[in-house]
């Protein structure tokens, strides 16, 4: 008779979590426990297993054996099946509660995700939020292994597997430091852009839509230079070093070092981006997901 394994559901969510980042100590941040438990649990589940799960190395991090991969996935099902069962209770019972975890792009996340977080958390106190912020590609990703139940994103190179809810359209617009020959402009041309040095974003998916906004222009922009930070951008561009292109204006005209900031719209045949809910297959149905979704349509309709 084969003996009865004994493991707990925090157990596997510490398991994918260290699978997921190859690190104790990201894996821990993330939780939101220190890295000494994760590391306790992993040890007690490889005990209990009786087989290595992970390989230790200290310049590479945590490494799955091929055994720690074919747990990891069972245990992600498991999670999976038990998030479930609890949505079954709580769609019975009428009551939101439970977990929820959701993505956003990072271009935005700074300005709308901690003010959506405080209004679900003080709405819905029994759900235990999690966020996770990430770039076009890692969402998707994210989705589709069921580590996010939800994502607040652009429109940009959507899956025909996913479903994605607009909330809000977003024409872009150029962004210059205060001493910039176009900022005082009150609309700018893509081919106008292109005699000044480019400072772009550049992240998965959003690059191919700032550089498409001159394909009208008969010139291609000038990259002086590329960041996957939005912030390092808002700073080069307040510094003098050129212009940049975004769709959603921050609510401050003031680079994270403190230099003021011009906004100024596009002109011509500019197409718009949408901000949306991006949800897996049978997501959206989920109290949860739902709740969440309500929230963001009432409080971006406000803001946007």
């Amino acid at each position: 008779m084969v003996g009865l394994l004994r493991f707990t559901l925090r157990q596997l969510e510490y398991l994918v979590a260290v699978g997921d980042c190859g690190s104790v100590t990201i894996a821990a941040e993330r939780q939101r426990v220190s890295a000494p438990s994760i590391s306790v649990a992993i040890s007690q589940l490889e005990a209990e297993m009786g087989l290595p799960i992970f390989i230790r190395r200290h310049a590479q991090g945590m490494i799955p054996t091929p055994q720690g991969r074919t747990l990891i996935a069972h245990a992600r099902q498991i999670l999976d099946q038990s998030r479930q069962m609890v949505e079954a209770a709580n769609r019975l019972s009428g009551m939101i509660k439970g977990s929820l975890t959701v993505g956003c792009l990072s271009t935005f996340a700074q300005i709308l995700l901690p003010r959506l977080r405080r209004s679900f958390t003080r709405t819905y106190p029994e759900v235990e939020f999690h966020q996770i912020e990430s770039h076009q590609m890692a969402i998707i990703e994210g989705l589709r292994e069921a580590r996010l139940d939800v994502a607040l994103t652009y429109d940009l190179a959507i899956p025909t597997d996913l479903a994605f809810d607009g909330l809000a359209e977003l024409p872009p617009f150029a962004f210059f430091a205060e001493d910039h020959p176009l900022a005082n402009q009150e609309s700018v041309t893509p081919a106008a852009l292109a005699e000044f040095p480019f400072i772009l974003l550049d992240l998965p998916h959003s690059v191919d839509y700032f550089l498409a906004l001159f394909d009208g222009a008969g010139r291609k922009p000038f990259i002086f230079e590329r960041s996957r930070d939005i912030a390092v951008v808002q700073s080069m561009v307040a510094n003098g070093f050129g212009y940049s292109i975004a769709n959603l204006r921050p609510h401050t005209d003031t680079a994270p070092d403190g230099r003021r900031l011009k906004f100024v719209p596009l002109a011509g045949r500019i197409k718009p981006i949408r901000m949306g809910l991006l949800t897996a297959p049978g997501a959206r149905d989920l109290p949860t997901v739902s709740a969440f979704a309500r929230l963001c349509r009432e409080e971006l309709a406000g803001l946007l």
